[in-house]
């Protein structure tokens, strides 16, 4: 609900300012795990991969284990947990699955699904495998 006194010009450039805040959060959260996969050793293939499926965020390769790697920026490392949803595990499980579709092992690669946490001070928590493949 706006304020009686907002013009309805004001509510959409209030709207597109906050939408590009959080583009800009995101895109530097998965900046910042895509360099912590680099100091580990993974190979990065992909950023914001898009498929019919879905979107993954980060797509490693990491001693011949496929990585579909989620990213969540939040202020604590539970907030950000909470705001994987099942739904959208199933959109990046049905992504990963057309990904690998043009990898040459197929659906028999090696995979694993990261959630990445990067929380109000920048820090960054990999849970690797956190949450199930299809």
């Amino acid at each position: 609900m706006r304020d009686a006194g907002m013009t309805s010009e004001t509510v959409l450039r209030n709207r597109r300012e906050r939408g590009a805040r959080a583009f800009a959060k995101g895109a530097s959260a998965e900046e910042t795990v895509a360099l912590e996969f680099d100091r580990r050793g993974a190979d990065l293939l992909e950023t914001r991969w898009r498929g019919q499926g879905g979107e993954i965020d980060l797509i490693f390769l990491d001693q011949g284990v496929y990585v579909f790697c989620e990213v969540k920026a939040s202020d604590t490392v539970e907030s950000a947990m909470a705001l994987l949803r099942p739904a959208q595990m199933q959109r990046i499980h049905a992504a990963a699955s057309e990904y690998l579709g043009q990898t040459p092992e197929g659906q028999l690669s090696e995979v694993r699904f990261d959630l990445a946490v990067v929380d109000g001070q920048g820090a960054v928590s990999v849970m690797e495998n956190a949450f199930g493949h299809f």
